[in-house]
């Protein structure tokens, strides 16, 4: 038996091959499970999250409802409406309102690890499929400008991200991570630079 195949074959061999293995799993399950870090800025999150998806339910509740032969600009009257009341209950909102300094930072994790993993090709190859937009400086608060399209949020980043109420979805637009509400067309937030 020659020196290389007893070397394969050897005890010591083995214990490499288990070694590299239980490390390329430990690498792959790190990258799965959030450290304790992102899980609580996600935690935070969605605690906020959750805040702001229950004013907007109060308001709308408080709204006379629609019927479902309602005409076009009839729904689009009330979807006003309840943007402007949103505004009015949230008049001193601000950037950091729901991406809190704790929550961004695992946001900002959670991103730079995907795009820079074995997943990053094909998510940013999602966001450009989806009709980037550069250069849109969006403010909380406001409305979501009509003429936008609404970038794709990579369904990777979507798996990791903390799951939102019904009234809320992540957009992207340009570099920027934004929070919207979906039937007041109101960005809720804005996470700026979220992207490489």
């Amino acid at each position: 038996m020659s020196t290389l195949l007893k070397l394969r074959c050897g005890p010591l061999f083995l214990a490499l091959v288990i070694i590299a293995s239980s490390c390329g799993f430990a690498q792959e399950k790190a990258d799965s499970t959030p450290p304790g870090e992102e899980q609580a800025g996600f935690k935070e999150f969605a605690s906020l999250a959750q805040k702001y998806a229950g004013l907007h339910r109060k308001i709308e509740g408080s709204l006379p409802k629609l019927k479902t032969n309602s005409s076009p600009a009839l729904i689009d009257a009330r979807q006003q409406t309840l943007a402007e009341h949103i505004q009015q209950a949230r008049e001193n909102a601000h950037p950091g309102d729901i991406f809190s300094p704790a929550a961004s930072e695992a946001f900002h994790r959670v991103i730079a690890r995907t795009f820079r993993g074995s997943q990053g090709d094909n998510a940013r190859a999602t966001i450009r499929q989806g009709a980037p937009v550069a250069n849109a400086h969006l403010q909380v608060n406001h409305a979501y400008p009509s003429k936008l399209p609404h970038t794709t949020v990579p369904p990777t980043l979507l798996q990791k991200f903390p799951k939102l109420p019904p009234e809320l979805a992540y957009r992207i637009v340009g570099k920027d991570l934004v929070l919207l509400d979906v039937k007041a067309n109101l960005i809720a937030d804005v996470m700026r630079q979220a992207l490489p």
